[in-house]
């Protein structure tokens, strides 16, 4: 069954991130949407549950209500979220064009030598100069949302608050080739963690915001999410072959 209910108390992307862990964290709750904007949630329930046992799973800073269900003369779009009108493609657009201006970018600056190896390590840079940009522009809010696929974000919350800035770190090391061995290997070892959790969300199948390009954009985790990290430790792996075979 299906329910609508208010919540108040939230104020940015990380807001709804903890209160969507929190309401999926009840048992007798399959499914959670929420829309920031309108202060709203759509929840699937197994069973009928009190509304007092939802509150126990929300901090104090959170207060829930059950909402009316909305005139049957009202709009048919309204109280939808923005991403429920929109098929993946289309809420994945903003992805797909930013990969596209890193790969041009990438071969602009190798045009001329055609190396596969600096072109490699100039997309890397590129890539995580970028996605930390993203990532920073929501600090406060990025780590809560990172922390709910990310297992090495849920054990040590600090690391959630760090990993734009390792990003950053990264990307120069790549971009300036300043111990791109020790890069390509963080590299493996950063994105390795972070794709076994975005597998397990996949796998699981929960609906969740995917934190690559920080909040702002609310894309939501599909497969294109365990794509970009699957291309990046597989350039990694390949450079460090490259690099102990020549």
């Amino acid at each position: 069954m299906k329910q609508s209910y208010t919540i108040s108390g939230m104020t940015c992307e990380g807001c709804k991130a903890s209160v969507m862990q929190a309401l999926n964290s009840v048992k007798e709750i399959q499914h959670v949407d929420i829309n920031l904007e309108k202060e709203e949630a759509e929840i699937t329930l197994v069973r009928d549950i009190p509304l007092s046992d939802l509150q126990k799973a929300l901090s104090s800073k959170y207060s829930i209500s059950e909402r009316k269900e909305a005139n049957i003369f009202q709009s048919g779009m309204e109280g939808l979220t923005p991403d429920t009108n929109k098929s993946k493609f289309q809420q994945l657009q903003p992805l797909f064009l930013i990969f596209a201006y890193i790969i041009a970018a990438a071969f602009l600056l190798n045009y001329e030598l055609l190396d596969v190896g600096s072109f490699m390590l100039d997309f890397m840079g590129l890539f995580f100069i970028v996605f930390s940009f993203f990532k920073i522009l929501d600090l406060k809010g990025f780590p809560d949302s990172f922390r709910m696929y990310d297992p090495l974000a849920k054990a040590i919350p600090v690391y959630g608050w760090l990993y734009p800035f390792i990003e950053t770190a990264l990307g120069l090391m790549f971009l300036l080739r300043f111990e791109t061995g020790t890069a390509l290997i963080a590299t493996i070892i950063i994105l390795g963690v972070t794709t076994v959790g975005v597998t397990r969300s996949l796998l699981g199948k929960q609906k969740i915001t995917c934190a690559c390009l920080g909040t702002a954009l609310k894309l939501p985790m599909t497969e294109a999410t365990f794509i970009e990290n699957a291309i990046m430790i597989l350039m990694a792996i390949f450079m460090i072959i490259k690099t102990f075979t020549i």
